[in-house]
């Protein structure tokens, strides 16, 4: 098995499972075993490395491989290390499994492809016998998947607020890097802005009583199917704003509902999850502003409570031409073509942990393997051959010519 075949398999044979919010536990969740295995690849590497922690459980882990020129940029290369719950998949979930140029398993896609060909370009480029013309820090962060905060303690460590438990990540990243490159499956191509998101829980209380005297209590579920409506409403109109936006349109969607406890009672709370879907240059506050005052028109205030956001980010704006951070992208899209592949600079509908560095004061485009077609399926896959060119592209970046 090639290198970054074998690289992909060691990931995905890992399980990292983000418990998505969810009371559950078990030996697949949580990102521990990837940290583990991080750890040990920059020991045996030779590479200074440290964890970063975020949440009991879940580290960051960081790598720095030096320029061997004086004066060179640090390029931010970051790749999640969760992945989206295994449920329902038609395959061996943590079993990597290869055939026809496809290695199929969850994570293989959504990131496990782009960190391992992040992997395999450090690996080359240590090797490399000509200069290196940028330090590459690697950071392999958590919770992505649901919250973006691995991304945004990993941004604490080059802002003015570090903690004390930072102290060893910030001795690799203590400087804001010129540029960050996100792996995602775009298929080489280089996504330069896309949606910012927030997502937060909403509470409509009611009174419990007994089914056969229902006149006595106050019923939770009606009440929130009020506020359904009008959020229903609201999603139908934000469609038609901005309809031609390269990211499409801002959206709304009413994720889950939770409410009730047996058909004999009446129910006495309804748990609503929602997620605003935003455009580059919305705020985060004013579009959750706006559900609200829709929610309090639907349904009397003094029933409901809005959680304090679980994820909240703007959307990633086009900063791929910023000065400084554009000759790095722009090696990027030439070695990607190079490789055959088209390279384009594109726009995506859905959200990444670039907005957090963009936010960061640090230009980001997304890049990596795979489709996005791909991702979070029952039979998740990539091709192999996709990984390998990501790396080879990757050390492109950093060399100046081909590995």
């Amino acid at each position: 098995m090639s290198s970054h075949a074998a690289t992909l398999a060691d990931l995905v044979r890992r399980p990292s499972v983000n418990p998505m919010g969810r009371d559950v536990s078990g030996p697949e969740y949580l990102e521990a075993r990837v940290g583990e295995y991080l750890v040990q690849r920059f020991t045996a590497a030779g590479l200074p490395w440290a964890r970063q922690p975020v949440a009991p459980g879940r580290d960051n882990v960081i790598a720095r491989l030096e320029a061997t020129v004086p004066g060179a940029p640090v390029l931010l290369w970051d790749a999640h290390q969760d992945t989206v719950p295994a449920e329902g998949m038609t395959i061996e979930p943590f079993a990597p499994l290869v055939r026809d140029g496809r290695l199929y398993g969850r994570g293989a896609c959504d990131v496990k492809g782009g960190m391992a060909a992040m992997l395999v370009a450090l690996d080359r480029l240590a090797a490399f016998e000509g200069p290196r013309e940028a330090t590459v820090v690697f950071a392999a962060t958590v919770n992505e998947e649901f919250g973006f905060t691995g991304a945004k303690a990993l941004a604490r460590l080059w802002s003015d607020a570090p903690v004390a438990s930072d102290a060893a990540a910030r001795g690799l990243v203590s400087v804001r890097p010129t540029a960050a490159i996100v792996a995602e499956p775009t298929g080489l191509d280089l996504v330069a802005q896309h949606k910012g998101a927030v997502r937060w829980r909403v509470r409509i209380r009611g009174r419990a009583c007994h089914s056969a005297f229902p006149e006595r209590g106050d019923n939770a579920i009606y009440r929130a199917g009020r506020v359904i409506i009008a959020l229903e409403s609201l999603a139908t109109e934000l469609l038609a704003r901005h309809p031609n936006h390269p990211c499409g349109p801002p959206t709304l969607n009413l994720g889950t509902v939770r409410g009730g406890s047996g058909v004999n009672l009446v129910p006495e709370l309804t748990v609503l999850e929602i997620e605003r879907r935003l455009i580059p240059g919305e705020s985060p506050q004013t579009a959750r502003d706006e559900v609200i005052a829709r929610v309090a028109a639907a349904c009397d205030e003094a029933h409901v409570e809005h959680e304090p956001p679980f994820l909240e980010s703007a959307g990633l704006p086009d900063d791929s031409r910023s000065v400084g951070a554009k000759p790095w992208f722009d090696r990027l899209e030439s070695y990607a073509r190079a490789l055959g592949h088209p390279g384009h600079r594109t726009a995506a509908r859905y959200g990444t942990n670039a907005s957090i560095y963009a936010a960061a004061g640090v230009p980001a485009v997304v890049f990596g393997p795979g489709s996005i077609e791909q991702a979070h399926t029952a039979d998740e896959w990539i091709e192999l051959a996709q990984v390998d060119a990501a790396a080879d592209t990757l050390v492109g970046v950093v060399t100046g010519r081909s590995a």
